[in-house]
């Protein structure tokens, strides 16, 4: 009979859920700095990543950092960049920060930070389909895994980019692109005209009647409509120009040359315009790291951006969301084999291509794959305040700052579609200048009466307008930092995240390092503050 308790007990405690102070849903690089940053205040902080690495797209092949103005940045986030330097043993103008990194130095980083911190990670554990929450009242009390495992915690945070523990919580949230109308902003909606990485000269969009591939062949929109169409998703790739450290381009199941027909055209005229092939840079954004290697990004009118390959991913399940990785996959591994093969590629072009291939020292255990999708929007969580246009142009302070953007509203090509004439043109691009901004507390909490101990410091509550320039991975690291403090803050106080203090929120956050005033060329003397209060 004892023996009979003593096993039901047994039995018992490996279901039962494990308790946290704090518990953040993904390991992207902005969970891994909210986790972090709840640990150094005290709180006892788990980790769920649902793939195996930490850092998302910072350690997923995003290596060239797109930081804007650097003085915006501070605080944890920019000791994830001081960190970083200091492996390269860097040393320049008094500080040691370095922008430009290889893949498995960020998230050798994060795990530093983690692991110092006393921060539990655990991989493998993706959130049950629709069944994965359970709340009492507004409040989360506990997120249960596909793998069994659930969590209980008094604050939650969601740092996925998909927002699947948002959702799953009855927060509100959208996807794809507003209307002009909807917040008041010029830049909303499907875009009028759409001048950067578009298609300079004509190519007909059929070849005796029928569609080439890539082309979307349905509507369009109209120009300020809203939508729910999502930017184009691409993979980072690492490249290495090293003999020793280059594994060739793999050609993909299922390749076809033919899948690059409209590639290959544009190749032809444009050679044929400017007398002369087009350069490596013309095709792709090729940007140095550390031992020569390269972070590479879309550049121009075809190029490894999948476009229109995205529109499905907010919402889909995960068999879905597996798919549309594959199709990704498939298309950028197509788009660099044909580019290094294809006897249509001009030789010099060619010859470029081919003096580089994936960094063999890099994602080791996806085939020297980037193991993280360049996800750039998908769910956007609506709060009681959204963060617009507006906020990056006019209205640029705040009574809430926990840091701060500069970044360009920046959103990448949404579609290619078929003018009236019969022509190629992309649509969607928006590359538009901002004022350095303050970033409110505010848009990473949601509505009161539907979840007051959830933060959401990835999939913020801000229009596509809005989201194009905060979404920038030292602003992801940046929320991270301020959810982490928030979270003390709520659980100290037994307060709902929504009634935290906002002004002694800011001023702990400044006086760890953040940055909430934006002062030109200031960037040397927040480097000091930061390493006063660390």
């Amino acid at each position: 009979m004892l023996r009979s308790f003593v096993f039901l007990l047994a039995l018992a405690s490996l279901f039962a859920a494990e308790k946290y102070d704090l518990v953040v849903y993904g390991g992207t690089a902005g969970g891994v700095i909210t986790a972090v940053s709840g640990a150094r205040e005290g709180l006892r902080v788990a980790v769920l990543e649902p793939r195996n690495h930490l850092g998302g797209m910072v350690s997923g092949g995003l290596g060239w950092t797109d930081f804007g103005k650097k003085e915006v940045i501070g605080g944890y986030s920019l000791e994830f960049f001081f960190r970083v330097g200091r492996r390269y043993n860097i040393r320049q103008f008094g500080h040691e920060a370095s922008w430009n990194f290889e893949p498995q130095v960020a998230e050798a980083v994060f795990r530093e930070l983690a692991k110092e911190a006393g921060v539990t990670v655990l991989y493998g554990h993706r959130l049950r389909e629709k069944t994965g929450v359970r709340k009492v009242g507004s409040r989360v009390v506990e997120i249960a895994m596909e793998n069994g495992a659930s969590f209980e915690a008094k604050v939650f945070a969601d740092a996925t980019y998909e927002g699947d523990l948002m959702a799953q919580s009855g927060v509100a949230y959208t996807w794809g692109r507003e209307g002009v109308r909807q917040y008041g902003e010029s830049l909303a909606g499907v875009r009028g005209e759409t001048p950067k990485h578009q298609f300079l000269v004509d190519i007909p969009a059929r070849e005796g009647g029928k569609l080439l591939s890539e082309i979307y062949a349905g509507p369009y929109g109209e120009p300020e409509a809203a939508d729910k169409k999502v930017q184009a998703y691409n993979f980072r790739m690492c490249f290495s120009n090293e003999p020793s450290n280059r594994v060739p381009f793999p050609k993909p199941n299922g390749y076809t040359s033919a899948r690059y027909e409209l590639l290959a055209r544009l190749l032809e005229v444009s050679t044929a315009k400017n007398g002369r092939p087009p350069r490596i840079n013309e095709v792709m954004k090729p940007d140095p790291i550390p031992n020569r290697k390269l972070d590479v990004n879309n550049n121009g009118a075809f190029s490894t951006d999948y476009i229109g390959g995205s529109w499905d991913y907010p919402e889909a399940n995960y068999v879905r969301r597996e798919q549309i990785w594959q199709a990704h996959l498939d298309y950028v591994a197509g788009f660099f084999y044909f580019l290094a093969n294809d006897p249509r590629v001009p030789a010099a072009l060619q010859q470029e291509v081919s003096e580089w291939g994936l960094a063999k020292d890099e994602f080791t255990d996806t085939n020297h794959w980037p193991h993280q999708l360049y996800v750039r929007e998908a769910r956007r969580m609506v709060g009681d305040f959204v963060m617009t246009q507006k906020d990056l142009q006019t209205e640029l302070s705040k009574p809430d700052p926990i840091g701060m953007g500069s970044y360009n509203s920046d959103s990448h090509n949404i579609q290619r579609v078929v003018t009236k004439e019969g022509f190629v043109r992309n649509e969607g691009d928006m590359q538009v200048p901002v004022t350095p901004y303050q970033i409110p507390y505010r848009i990473m909490v949601p509505r009161r009466a539907e979840a007051q101990n959830l933060l959401v410091p990835v999939c913020f509550s801000a229009s596509h307008v809005a989201y194009s320039s905060v979404r920038m991975e030292p602003q992801y690291m940046i929320l991270g930092h301020a959810a982490g403090v928030a979270a003390k803050m709520a659980i100290a106080a037994d307060k709902a995240v929504q009634d935290i203090d906002a002004r002694s929120l800011t001023a702990r956050l400044t006086a760890q390092g953040a940055v909430t005033e934006y002062v030109p060329s200031a960037f040397q003397m927040n480097w000091n503050l930061f390493r006063r209060a660390r």
